[in-house]
């Protein structure tokens, strides 16, 4: 029998499964071969492989392997959970961004009942239990076996009456589960239980609380060991204690989940949208502003109407329905339409920074990174088909730059075309812009990864994932090819031909939601911002008053180079000046004492902690000058420089 491995024809026995091919190739790392990629269908290991078939495997490093591993392991944990209190009733248990979580009615628990979990997690862990899949033959059947759990009864009377109906057993566990499931149990090496909080069914408050337990699991006790070890540095780093240890940002209840700025806040955010205009003007981009506040018929005619109403603020105004933009999109076709258009006004960048607002669930928001008013740095291009390589590159170069200015590294991923018949835009148009992404990708020279059908249904897109310090990953930029919105809007221009036609246009955000990256920023940096974007960056310490005028003279020689600065007129002792200083993450403090009064100097102490002794005024704004119009991360002090 023959199939097809990476693109590659290898001979298999017949009757073989992904088990046998795993074998053979010696993926048997707890990491490797996870589960069995079957014409690029997700499967069982234990799975038959077909003459012909096209074979791969998903490991942890895939999120596809992560979720795998994740959702067995959640069955391990029900598993636990039951041989420890027989009397709950177990409901459901998916995988998250970052482990799993299972639901149980009729049980009450305490952190003191976690270390109890986790010796029954590793009792199972070494019986070598093999998840086995089960099919029913219709609802009746499945109806029978759960019969005495209303919950995974309501589920299945909820399935389509053709819907295949699977569940898994491992020992004398069974749970209702479309799969796949880990080959065995002995992947797992690491099981931690992290926490427990209460919950409702199906997320309604009208339906029966549950008791909800997250965990995490790992093929490596490594890996658990750094992820909990990122856990305690993301806690000091949670950008909601920060910024208020910094006086960064507020919410108030009288604007839930919308935040307000502050002065030393906004001066960061300045910065950002300052350095983004910057390159933006560089490479010839025009930017607008469009309204708040559109007519229902835009947002029809956008499609926004239909299918995103739900989460847009409505207003009435003159007996007509008006809506707070929850996108930019629909005012930059408006913008498109004011003139007629050329071949030669192509590509035509078009930025914009603009307010928009989403209702988001309050069990949703999330400080700075789920909010209901927020701004994005959106843009459209407009072109020709023949530019879609090279805007895409220029998209990329442009992001490379951004990102690599606070020393965050990114991956890529491309998303292909969904189902036809969930899709606009016809079989040529998504060819033509799917091999347009794929050789910009391709000449940018960066790894991606291809994701088969999560494509927006109006084009494919490529997503800009950002790794922070913690090697976190978050999801911020994004571009896309849309055939839909100028075919809504019939956006045309003139060819050289003198006929008219539709121009292909690209959506692009890069920062995504700038509240979300100022927040991510935070955390990234541990508050500890670099010199120009620090709304902190120079704090003159005077040891006593005598020394004061001294210090408000420095002070205003180095605002009168263009620098923010300060100074500490307290009346505390110098040690809890420069604690205070410490506290607030402040780049330079400088201290004037008798010494520096009489030399003409300051005593210089970075934020590191380190006293570099009495410099010259002069000087030492010189040295920092490049560090601040260079936008560098580091300090020439702080390098040894």
């Amino acid at each position: 029998m023959k199939a097809w491995y990476r693109k590659e024809r290898i001979e298999l026995e017949s009757h073989s499964t992904g088990c046998d091919v795993a074998r053979a190739l010696k993926l048997t790392e707890p990491q490797e071969a996870l589960a069995l990629l079957l014409d690029k269908a997700p499967c069982d290991l234990s799975t038959p492989i077909t003459e012909g078939s096209e074979i791969d495997f998903v490991s942890f490093e895939d999120p596809l392997g992560k979720a795998i591993f994740w959702h067995t392991s959640a069955h391990v944990l029900a598993q636990a959970v039951l041989r420890l209190w027989p009397e709950a009733i177990p409901t459901i248990g998916p995988p998250i961004e970052q482990g799993f979580y299972y639901d149980f009615a009729n049980l009450q628990l305490t952190e003191e009942d976690f270390g109890k979990i986790e010796a029954q997690v590793r009792q199972i862990l070494k019986e070598g239990l093999v998840p086995k899949r089960l099919c029913f033959e219709g609802k009746k059947e499945a109806l029978d076996v759960f019969s005495a759990n209303l919950f995974k009864k309501e589920l299945i009377e909820g399935f389509a009456e053709d819907a295949p109906i699977t569940a898994y057993r491992q020992g004398e566990f069974l749970d209702l589960c479309r799969g796949p499931h880990l080959p065995s149990l002995g992947k797992i090496k690491a099981f931690k239980v992290l926490k427990t909080s209460g919950a409702y069914w199906k997320g309604d408050s009208n339906n029966p609380s549950l008791t909800r337990i997250y965990g995490i699991a790992f093929p490596d006790r490594a890996l658990l060991k750094e992820y909990l070890f990122q856990q305690q540095e993301a806690q000091k780093r949670d950008h909601r204690r920060i910024g208020k240890e910094l006086d960064l940002f507020s919410f108030h209840v009288q604007s839930p989940a919308m935040p307000f700025i502050h002065p030393k806040g906004l001066f960061i955010w300045n910065q950002l949208i300052h350095h983004l205009r910057e390159q933006q003007a560089s490479l010839g981009y025009e930017e607008i502003k469009t309204p708040q506040i559109m007519d229902k018929t835009l947002w029809e005619q956008s499609g926004h109407w239909d299918h995103y109403r739900e989460n847009m603020f409505l207003s009435k105004i003159d007996e007509k329905v008006f809506a707070i933009k929850p996108m930019n999109c629909p005012g930059c076709m408006l913008y498109y339409l004011s003139k007629a258009h050329s071949y030669r006004d192509f590509p035509k960048r078009v930025a914009e920074i603009g307010h928009v607002h989403r209702y988001e669930a309050s069990g949703a928001v999330n400080g700075l990174f789920r909010v209901r008013s927020f701004h994005q740095d959106d843009a459209h291009i407009f072109m020709q088909e023949s530019d879609i390589e090279k805007e895409v590159f220029e998209v990329l170069r442009l992001a490379d730059k951004l990102y690599s200015t606070f020393g965050l590294t990114y991956s890529l991923e491309l998303s292909t075309r969904p189902k036809k018949e969930k899709t606009v835009g016809s079989d040529e148009e998504w060819d033509a812009a799917t091999q347009g992404l794929t050789k910009a990708l391709e000449a940018w020279g960066h790894p991606f990864r291809i994701n088969e059908g999560d494509g927006a249904f109006y084009g494919p897109k490529i997503d800009l994932h950002i790794k922070d310090a913690l090697k976190r990953s978050w999801q911020c930029g994004t571009v896309q090819l849309d055939f839909s919105l100028p075919k809504r809007f019939d956006l045309q221009y003139k060819s050289k031909e003198g006929l008219l036609k539709r121009p292909i246009m690209i959506h692009r955000a890069l920062y995504g939601s700038i509240e979300r990256f100022f927040g991510v920023l935070i955390e990234h940096f541990a508050g500890k911002f670099p010199l120009w974007l620090s709304p902190q960056p120079f704090r003159l310490l005077p040891v006593a008053d005598v020394h004061l005028e001294y210090a408000d003279k420095i002070c205003a020689q180095i605002r009168a180079a263009g620098f923010l600065c300060e100074v500490d007129a307290s009346p505390e002792s110098i040690g809890k000046k420069v604690r205070q200083a410490q506290l607030q993450k402040v780049n330079y403090m400088l201290t004037i004492g008798d010494r520096e009064v009489d030399n003409q100097t300051v005593s210089l102490r970075t934020r590191d902690n380190v006293v570099h002794g009495e410099v010259a005024v002069g000087s030492f704004v010189d040295r920092v000058r490049e560090e601040y119009d260079k936008r560098l991360l580091d300090s020439p002090f702080t390098r040894g420089g």
